[in-house]
């Protein structure tokens, strides 16, 4: 079981090129992977996603991929020659026009835009092949870091939703000691109620139907081992190691039915203090499970 937030660092130097990788994860219902690179890498963006998406299923995922290169390789420098005649040309009208006596100087000619363009990236197969096997390695040490925080974050997260559901097994335990008490209890404040009333003598049948009525409407039965089960099956659950945040979600939402339903029928003080304390440790794992993958 791993938690949805995590991250991880990557660094790759090769072939006078440098990469770093940063991944970071917060919750999200899917997986959704955004990358932010140079756009001269954009050819490896889903070749990095492929990496990613083989490990990491859950989660909004942010990649963040920083490029340095010092091959001269990665750099194309073009001079764009008929722009600069034009440049040229302009200057000598203006010298003449204006008898101006200042030389036209290649440091001046060289400070107007558009004249020289510097494309950094990928000028060759040889170069591409360097720069993805470069880049592959720092993206698979990051995504490496950043599953084992998960993984770490997510036997946090075991712990602690082991532990409440042992609070909670116990809070049935003492809810399934109960019941069997609440038709009794009834049964006495009804001839109680009785005696109030001046009745010389109860109808023992009559009381015994009442008894028997509340204590159909009262059973909780079904409900107590319903949740039994889905307590087992949590425990079961978390102890899996491919993603189960959207199973423990579901049974979470069964086990609140059942305590609820619990609540409704009991009509026992004892029963629903226990339902209340009950209701509040299932929604802390619900908390929890919004953070596992």
């Amino acid at each position: 079981m791993k938690s949805m937030t995590g991250y991880g660092r990557g660094e790759c130097t090769m072939y006078n090129r440098k990469f770093v990788v940063e991944i970071k994860a917060v919750n999200h219902r899917y997986n959704d992977i955004t990358i932010k690179m140079p756009r001269t890498m954009l050819l490896f963006e889903d070749a990095i996603k492929k990496v990613i998406g083989a490990k990491v299923f859950r989660g909004k995922i942010d990649v963040y991929v920083n490029f340095e290169s010092y091959s001269e390789d990665d750099v194309n420098i073009t001079v764009n020659e008929n722009l600069a005649k034009g440049y040229v040309a302009v200057l000598n009208d203006l010298k003449n026009k204006f008898n101006i006596d200042d030389k036209i100087t290649l440091d001046l000619v060289a400070k107007f835009p558009d004249l020289i363009t510097v494309d950094k990236g990928i000028t060759s197969e040889e170069a591409g092949n360097e720069i993805y096997e470069c880049l592959m390695n720092a993206v698979n040490e990051a995504v490496g870091g950043f599953v084992e925080m998960r993984t770490r974050e997510g036997e946090a997260l075991k712990a602690n939703i082991l532990e409440k559901l042992e609070i909670i097994h116990n809070s049935v335990d003492r809810i399934n000691e109960r019941a069997p008490e609440v038709a009794k209890d009834y049964r006495k404040r009804l001839e109680d109620k009785l005696k109030e009333l001046d009745e010389i003598q109860a109808d023992e049948s009559r009381i015994l139907t009442e008894v028997l009525i509340f204590s159909d409407k009262a059973c909780i039965d079904e409900e107590i081992t319903r949740l039994y089960s889905h307590i087992e099956q949590m425990k079961s659950i978390v102890m899996e190691e491919v993603p189960v945040g959207r199973k423990l979600d579901f049974l979470v939402q069964e086990m609140n039915r059942e305590v609820n339903t619990i609540g409704s029928k009991s009509n026992d003080l004892e029963i629903t203090n226990i339902i209340v304390d009950t209701k509040s440790e299932i929604e802390k794992i619900r908390e929890q499970i919004q953070n596992i993958e």
